[in-house]
């Protein structure tokens, strides 16, 4: 009996012995196992009991997500977990979600959803954020926590796109080019690779016709953003609105356009943490750092469509300021105080009894503000009422910059709708904010319309010289017959004294109102606009800006002589010293310098077209 039990110790002290090392390594196995469902770099602030990893998530497993659809606020909807996708596109991994419950079956895809949390199996694991065109079901592909948290973990997503006007600073600046630019610059935001596209986000406007943002509807499309119609940021001081928070599940706004008009976006809180927003589970912009408000919502109901449906909403209460904007999401700071732009706007219409002034602010940002505010524009001019059929626009801005300069503009435009009204005062905001020289702030942009119901439109039908053919040292005189529109013909007068140096030879002699005198300005004398520096920028805006709509321009082209040395004009410089300059050793952009006489007169309408005369001078 005795041997018998020393018999089982022994083999119960050797199994122990034999045994240990190898439960040992299995405990490291495991420990290293969970360890490995930490996401890389997240160490920090990853909690496994709030947190559920890619590696952990499978098919069929008890899944909902939060978000708001109608005024009860913050609700709970069952969801199918499909599938995890990895690399559906270059480092996108997403995870493939359905809606169970009966209102998402109805709906489909919603706009406004982008950011609504989903929960696996108790845990949060990401938001919901893309989903395909034309889709029948609310089928969803959601961003996984791990990357929304990421964010800010590294310095910027490579994945971040960065504003770069695609425009050539090398010629002389034109508004129409600029803006050309932008607006292409725009539609390279939303391209996607696999058909997979963002969630889009309500463009929730008020204060203005919905039809407005639609005329925009390339822009806003290259936004990601889809026009509906809202409420505004509510200056009310109801008790249950300003008790909103943003929580999981609750709307984010982002009002782009505040005050009398408004225009803002909306998606829904991801995850709070701290004073720490994280929303959208995509890009708003893909911009990287940001200053852009933040803002409560309310969801007053779905607006089930055929091709999206959407939120109809309304923007509460700026609560702080979106700081990051990267491709898995956005995330704000409660608190803090954004950056924006006062922008006021007065419309004397003619339909209107009443001059309207529209105070605003308008959010700061190279890659938006030009955009929101030409719609903020466009607004406030046809709030009251569309402009007549017949009309004409005097107008006036001024762009405060930094350091107390002032950017200023006073023109007159007709029969072009809005065009070059809001294309000149876009443009210089777009030069300013969005240059290769340096950054700078706009600090206010003020604009006075008054709209008339005429056409001032006019051609010059006729021009006679008091000669053709002159001496040096003479005078030509000139009488220019315009006809207006509806105004009937108008004569004009003009002289010019011919040089008495001038070699005989013939010259043109050019007519024109102030957009073929702004073609041969740019080109005679291009160092007026070129830009090199911001200081040159701002040089060749103003020399821009100058040219009024409302005169005759006379210009009599003479031989070139002298040079120009890159912004320096050497007009009297010798020939012989010019020689010397201009050898292309030295690097220099050196063009001979063009002579001209010219002259002006103010009218009472807009040249739409120029007349060239021949002038021969002889001996």
């Amino acid at each position: 009996m005795k041997n018998n039990i020393k018999r089982l110790l022994l083999n119960i002290s050797f199994s122990i012995l034999f045994f240990s090392p190898i439960l040992a390594a299995n405990e490291q196995i495991n420990t290293d196992s969970e360890d490995t469902l930490i996401p890389q770099g997240l160490e920090s602030i990853w909690d496994s009991a709030k947190y559920i990893s890619l590696d952990e998530i499978k098919p069929g497993m008890e899944a909902y997500c939060l978000t708001e659809y109608s005024i009860a606020g913050i609700e709970k909807f069952a969801l199918d977990v499909i599938d995890v996708v990895r690399d559906l596109e270059v480092g996108k991994n997403v995870i493939l979600v359905k809606g169970t419950d009966e209102r998402f079956i109805k709906t489909g895809p919603v706009a406004g959803c982008s950011g609504s949390p989903v929960y696996i199996e108790g845990r949060l694991a990401g938001a919901l954020a893309f989903t395909w065109s034309y889709s029948k079901e609310p089928l969803y592909a959601a961003t996984p926590i791990e990357d929304m948290l990421g964010i800010d973990q590294n310095e910027q997503s490579p994945t971040s796109k960065t504003v770069a006007l695609d425009y050539d600073f090398t010629i002389p600046v034109n508004f129409t080019r600029v803006n050309n630019s932008y607006n292409k610059s725009l539609t390279k935001l939303t391209q996607t690779s696999s058909g997979l596209n963002p969630l889009p986000c309500p463009l929730i406007a008020s204060g203005i016709s919905t039809k407005i943002p639609e005329q925009f509807k390339s822009i806003t499309e290259s936004l990601g953003l889809m026009v509906v119609s809202g409420g505004g940021i509510s200056n009310t001081n109801d008790e249950e609105n300003s008790n909103i928070k943003l929580v999981p599940g609750a709307s984010l706004g982002v009002p782009l356009v505040s005050g009398d008009i408004k225009l803002s976006t909306m998606g829904t809180v991801t995850e709070v943490i701290g004073n720490k927003v994280y929303g959208f589970g995509h890009m708003l912009l893909g911009f990287g750092n940001v200053n852009l408000p933040m803002a409560t919502g309310k969801v007053h109901t779905i607006v089930s469509n055929l091709s999206s449906s959407f939120k109809m909403a309304s923007i509460l209460d700026i609560v702080g300021t979106l700081k990051s904007d990267e491709s898995t999401g956005v995330i704000g700071q409660i608190g803090e105080i954004p950056k924006t732009i006062p922008l006021t706007i007065e419309v004397d219409h003619c339909n209107d009894s009443k001059i309207r002034t529209y105070n605003c602010r308008i959010a700061s940002n190279a890659l938006i503000t030009p955009a929101y505010l030409e719609m903020a524009l466009s607004g406030a001019a046809t709030k009251s009422s569309d402009l007549p059929t017949e009309h004409m626009i005097e107008y006036q801005f001024d762009i405060g910059i930094e350091n107390g300069e002032v950017i200023s503009c006073k023109n007159i435009s007709t029969d072009s709708e809005l065009n070059e009204v809001v294309g000149e005062c876009v443009a210089v905001v777009t030069l300013i904010m969005d240059n290769p020289f340096k950054k700078i702030d706009i600090e206010s942009i003020n604009l006075k319309l008054n709209i008339k119901p005429k056409n001032i439109s006019s051609n010059i039908w006729s021009v006679d010289l008091s000669k053709s053919e002159v001496k040096a040292g003479e005078t030509i005189d000139i009488s220019v017959i315009v006809e207006s529109y509806l105004g009937g013909k108008k004569k004009y007068s003009q002289s010019i004294k011919i040089p008495k140096d001038l070699k005989p030879d013939t010259y043109d002699l050019s007519i024109s109102g102030s957009r073929g005198y702004e073609e041969f300005i740019t080109k005679a004398a291009p160092q007026k606009f070129v830009a090199q520096s911001i200081p040159d920028l701002i040089e060749a805006i103003n020399n821009l800006l100058e040219i009024k709509r409302n005169k005759l321009f006379f210009i009599l082209v003479l031989p070139t002589g002298g040079i120009t040395l890159e912004k320096a004009e050497l007009p009297d410089l010798p020939a012989t010293k010019a020689i010397i300059l201009q050898d292309k050793k030295r690097g220099l952009n050196i063009r001979p310098y063009q002579h001209w006489i010219e002259k002006r007169i103010d009218i009472d309408s807009v040249i739409t077209n120029q007349k060239v005369m021949k002038i021969t001078v002889v001996e």
